[in-house]
């Protein structure tokens, strides 16, 4: 899949709609009891750009945005302002917000997640994008300095340089992007119903990488 490791312009995602989606088979049995199975291990998201926009300029910036992807073809990073950091989108992100994984003294790679965690029950989402310069690292409540790890921004890969010992809790702060595709190849603005209050719909759609 072909990406380009870009932002699309985080002032016109501020007023997008769209969240997770989930694919569930629900099959109802003669006796009215059902039986449920989720056909992915992740959700993938949806949102609409074109409620963000608010002036003319504004949609001249993502006409540009979608020709520079070739429409649907190449994919890039969105912020999803309702959920782009390891923390609450009103804390300040630390190296202690989410798990990164168990100290063996072998292993150098981690992966970073996040996890959403309610009654009882926990969903580790993969994290494959992180923003650039954000994550922070702790190991066993001390946060790592910068220079002990590396980060691979295209997959979320948190690289040690020395293998963290045996035991040690190793834990993750960041804010992060949603790769994503514009789910559309056409745009149709109508400029006389734009200035009467009438948004274009822009489809975006979450790609797995």
């Amino acid at each position: 899949m072909s990406f380009h490791d870009v932002v699309f312009p985080a002032a016109l995602s501020f007023g997008s709609s769209g969240g997770p989606e989930r694919r569930t088979e629900i099959i109802a049995l003669a006796n009215g009891f059902e039986e449920r199975n989720a056909t992915w291990a992740h959700a993938r998201r949806r949102y609409d750009a074109g409620l963000g926009l608010r002036s003319l300029d504004d949609v001249h910036a993502v006409i540009t945005f979608f020709e520079a992807r070739l429409g649907m073809l190449h994919a890039f990073r969105w912020k999803d302002w309702a959920d782009y950091k390891s923390c609450a989108p009103s804390e300040t992100v630390s190296a202690f917000d989410q798990p990164l994984g168990l100290g063996d003294g072998t292993t150098r790679v981690f992966n970073l997640g996040r996890v959403y965690a309610s009654g009882g029950v926990e969903y580790r989402r993969p994290v494959t994008k992180p923003k650039i310069g954000s994550v922070r690292v702790g190991s066993d409540g001390v946060e790592v300095s910068a220079s002990g790890f590396t980060v691979d921004h295209q997959t979320g890969a948190v690289s040690f340089d020395e293998a963290p010992q045996a035991g040690a809790v190793l834990t993750a702060g960041y804010e992060f992007h949603v790769p994503v595709r514009f789910d559309t190849d056409r745009i149709e603005v109508n400029l006389a119903a734009f200035e009467a209050g009438e948004i274009p719909s822009i489809p975006i759609i979450e790609v797995r990488v």
